[in-house]
């Protein structure tokens, strides 16, 4: 735990805080605190609910949620943790619930939940092209961007979220047994089958890539 003097001496140097700095700031009633948290997490904590979800302002609301939940639960992060971990393990709780909720919808809408989930703004998240690409390698390149993205999302939710953590965002194993509390065998086997899937759904898509 952070000391409050440290808190104080730390205030004026924000940039160079680190999360648990931050955490112990909003601990001592810093709301101000809060918000540089989300503004370090919210981009990665968006692209996890996306790639959960498949619809941007679906993705939008989960992350919403997720750091009112985290704000309000802030006292019981005890650093067991990393600050990352826990809010990741927040955010797909959340998105967990609102595909069920979208399920629930389609379902009761006639709609098949194999359909593609449209948006208002047909805005998804994608990493900028090269600046050197020519207009028709952006055009492949988002193409098959949301051909991967159509792919995860026809997998279930239990093995999206362990390929989303995993190839997606990068964590570690150890981070994901934490996330989702899963035994090591499952977590592995659940990723395997996860890019079984991908890799053949892609196949159909585009041949041997």
């Amino acid at each position: 735990m952070t000391a409050p003097s440290d808190i104080i001496e730390n205030r004026n140097n924000r940039r160079e805080l680190t999360d648990e700095h931050y955490v112990a700031l909003v601990r001592n009633g810093d709301t101000d605190a809060f918000r540089k948290l989300v503004e370090r997490h919210q981009k990665k904590m968006l692209n996890i609910a996306y790639r959960m979800t498949g619809d941007y302002e679906e993705a939008c609301e989960v992350v919403q949620e997720a750091f009112l939940s985290a704000f309000k639960a802030i006292t019981k992060f005890r650093g067991d943790a990393q600050f990352s971990t826990w809010l990741t393990s927040i955010t797909i709780n959340h998105a967990r619930s609102r595909i069920r909720q979208i399920t629930s919808r389609f379902l009761r809408e006639g709609s098949s939940t194999d359909d593609p989930l449209d948006t208002d703004t047909g805005r998804v998240i994608r990493e900028p092209p090269s600046g050197d690409a020519s207009p028709e390698e952006c055009l492949a390149q988002k193409e098959i961007q949301q051909k991967v993205q159509d792919c995860i999302g026809s997998l279930d939710t239990e093995f999206r979220e362990v390929l989303v953590l995993r190839d997606i965002r990068g964590f570690s194993y150890d981070e994901i047994h934490v996330i989702l509390n899963l035994p090591d065998g499952t977590m592995k086997s659940r990723l395997f089958r996860a890019r079984e899937s991908v890799k053949n759904c892609l196949k159909k898509a585009f041949g041997d890539l």
